[in-house]
């Protein structure tokens, strides 16, 4: 009788025993399943912000020398409109010289911005809007040219917008759209689109001074225009049909990553 108890005690003991090492076990299981859980939301919260908020400093000398020529450019018109001709070759040339500056400083200390590749060409169309605006109701400038200028620049506008749009990184709000800190899509010039900006310029420029020289320019300004005209149409299809044109930045970020 004695020993029955004693075998069912040790029985009892050794059940207590294996009940206390299996629950002991199991909270250590649990312990480390929490502590990686724990891990990985920690470094997904410390890697979702440096995806969402990637961020560059736009508050730069060219990027500052850019948004002078685009503030510039109501004057410009006015100028122009007014038939003061010698203050619009002064802000002209002060547009040709603080672009080529502000080229110049970005590459020399490597102060490039995603925002400044948008806003150097829109620097650029916004001057010669302003130019073919008033050179045209001056008439000094053929309506069908102006025509052919502005339809492709207010298509390639809408495009620009349209790209913004869906290369801005998740959340899409009216605040980030445009907060230009927050880099999306760069914008690339093809080549026949520098030439024509060249040719277009040099066009509107010449017509603008032209009142003021002491020579005839009908025999230089009417070929002009004409081959104006189809480098407009030919730049405006490079951008359809090129793929280097625009860079989604998002879409890079994912390449480069591991």
């Amino acid at each position: 009788m004695i020993s029955l108890r004693t075998r069912l005690g040790a029985h009892s003991c050794t059940r207590t025993r294996t009940s206390l090492l299996f629950s002991q076990h199991r909270s250590q299981v649990l312990s480390r399943r929490f502590l990686r859980l724990s891990t990985s939301v920690r470094q997904s919260e410390e890697e979702k912000p440096s995806k969402l908020t990637r961020r560059e400093n736009i508050y730069t000398l060219p990027n500052l020398l850019t948004t002078s020529r685009i503030l510039a450019c109501p004057i410009l018109g006015w100028s122009i409109v007014q038939g003061d001709f010698s203050l619009a070759t002064g802000l002209l040339a002060y547009a040709g010289i603080s672009d080529l500056l502000d080229g110049f400083i970005a590459r020399r200390y490597k102060s490039g911005t995603v925002l400044g590749s948008i806003l150097d060409p829109a620097a650029d169309k916004t001057l010669m809007t302003t130019l073919v605006v008033s050179l045209t109701y001056k008439g000094m400038l053929p309506l069908p040219l102006a025509v052919i200028i502005l339809g492709r620049d207010v298509l390639l506008s809408i495009s620009a917008f349209y790209y913004r749009w869906i290369s801005l990184p998740p959340p899409k709000t009216f605040t980030r759209y445009w907060d230009f800190s927050i880099p999306s899509a760069e914008v690339k010039p093809t080549q026949i689109s520098k030439y024509n900006t060249f040719l277009q310029l040099l066009l509107m420029g010449t017509t603008t001074i032209s009142p003021i020289l002491p020579f005839e320019t009908v025999m230089v300004l009417q070929p002009l225009q004409w081959i104006v005209g189809g480098t407009t149409i030919w730049s405006g299809l490079s951008y359809v049909f090129s793929k280097d044109a625009v860079r989604i930045l998002s879409d890079q970020t994912r390449k480069d990553q591991p």
